[in-house]
Parts: C-alpha cells; structure tokens; sequence
C-alpha cells in the first residue's frame, strides 16, 4: 500500500514537471521517436526485398497522406529511400526530403532529435550523391578517352594499309 502510493505521489510529481519542463517532454517523445526510426530502419534492412517494397509504400503513404508535414514521415521516407543495397535505393530523393529538416532549428533554440538525426543523415546522403555524381563524371572522362584512343588506333591502322 505504502509503494502505491509513493508510487502514485512520483507519477504526480512527474506529471506537474510536464507542465512546467513541456520541452523535456516534446523533446523525450521526439527521442523515443528517433529510436523508434533507427529501429524500425534496421528491420526494414533485414527484410526480404518484397516485404522492403511494401515498407516503402505503407512510408510513402504516410508521408503523402500528411503531406510532408510531419518531420516524422520525412524522415521514415528518407531513410528507407537511403538504404543501401535495396532495389529503391534513391540517395537524391533522400537528400531532398532531409535538406528542410537539415537546416538547423530556428535562432536561439536548439534542434531536437529528429532535426539532429535529419541533418546527420542529410548530411551522409548528400556526400554520397556528391561522391556517385563525380565518379559518374569520371566514368565519361574515361569512355571519352576511349573513344579517342579507339579513333587513334583505327586511322593509325588505316594508314599502314
């Protein structure tokens, strides 16, 4: 009876902290949150590629159906989309969806730990679009190269006819 009590005199105490701490609690939610999406994004990587399909649906659903509002369904998205070795891999798009989030919060407050996660991800993706985009370059250096060598080695042989 006494733990009862003690125990309902701390979820009281706990529940006037709300009140007068409310950016401990939206900021303890939006943890949760985030270990939530880290959780739910390692079993997505797990799943066979039909079932990853159905995730990325039922995530871009989610995301349309709020219209991009919620910075939850964001993310959700992105990350799936920035999951390597799956058939929907789409680093650019995932960019794109983290970069509003990636900015950083408004002047003189923090970010919490979902713009945190955002910006970090955003961060990683769009390195690696910058990385896939210069060795795309790089790939048309050298098929030009090519091209030019082959075009050599065919007038050198049309002239030692």
């Amino acid at each position: 009876m006494k733990r009862s009590r003690v125990a309902l005199l701390c979820g009281l105490l706990l529940a006037g902290c709300t009140n007068l701490f409310p950016h401990l609690v939206v900021e303890g939610d939006e943890s949760q949150k985030v270990i939530e999406l880290i959780g739910y994004t390692q079993k997505v990587a797990g799943l066979p590629p039909d079932e990853q399909r159905r995730e990325l649906n039922a995530s871009n659903q989610i995301f349309l159906k709020d219209r991009g509002r919620d910075a939850y369904g964001r993310v959700r998205l992105a990350l799936l989309l920035a999951l390597p070795g799956t058939a929907f891999n789409d680093d650019a798009r995932a960019a794109s969806l983290l970069e509003p989030l990636s900015g950083g919060a408004a002047p003189g407050t923090q970010a919490g730990p979902l713009q945190q996660l955002a910006a970090l991800m955003y961060a990683q993706v769009a390195e690696r679009v910058r990385e896939q985009k210069r060795a795309a370059q790089l790939k048309e250096q050298l098929d030009a190269m090519k091209e030019i060598e082959r075009k050599i080695i065919e007038r050198e042989q049309g002239r030692t006819k």
